[in-house]
């Protein structure tokens, strides 16, 4: 559990320490920021794997099954910068295999996500977590998003995104699965 009142007196003190003076705008703001990370950083206080524990009853031959176009929001784990973009979780169970909601694949990418991450993690834990529980054909998740660290400091690359792509099972690259999926990200993506 986050400890609100001491995040709270810690931004006091990197206010303080930056000079920042305390007038009516940032009177709150070690509050509002604390608040504002605790939410952030909410995905700690759950296993993301849990939301593939329920299933339901799969076709004999469910095809694939692909979300696209979930908002990503994350934050960088080495600047404490914003993280924003797209990715498609995807996979193809085996026959007859249990399936699970659609809803319970952007629940788990938004569970890693709301942490400290790096952007390759985050998709190879979705994939990781889809393997561990449903052991499909195969499963991806790919991801593109624009970095605060290399938009707001650094080399001030405004509009540059990065997209990464996991995937565990049969796919290999050039797979049609894959293939499919690439196309649908790419036509979604931010």
């Amino acid at each position: 559990m986050i400890d609100i009142d001491k995040v709270a007196s810690s931004i006091s003190d990197l206010l303080l320490a930056l000079g920042v003076e305390r007038d009516s705008h940032t009177y709150d703001t070690p509050r509002r920021v604390a608040e504002a990370w605790a939410e952030c950083l909410a995905g700690y206080d759950i296993d993301p794997v849990m939301h593939l524990d329920a299933t339901f009853t799969g076709p004999s031959d469910p095809g694939l099954v692909l979300l696209s176009g979930i908002r990503l929001t994350s934050t960088c784990a080495h600047h404490l910068l914003p993280i924003t973009g797209t990715a498609t979780v995807a996979y193809r169970p085996r026959s007859g295999a249990p399936i699970v909601g659609l809803s319970k694949l952007a629940r788990v990418l938004h569970g890693y996500a709301r942490r400290l991450q790096v952007q390759e993690q985050i998709g190879y834990q979705v994939v990781e977590a889809i393997r561990q529980k449903l052991d499909p054909v195969g499963a991806a998740c790919i991801i593109t998003a624009g970095h605060g660290c290399i938009s707001t400091r650094g080399v001030l690359e405004h509009g540059a995104l990065t997209t990464t792509q996991a995937a565990v099972g049969e796919w290999v690259p050039g797979h049609a699965d894959l293939q499919a999926i690439l196309a649908e990200h790419a036509a979604r993506s931010v």
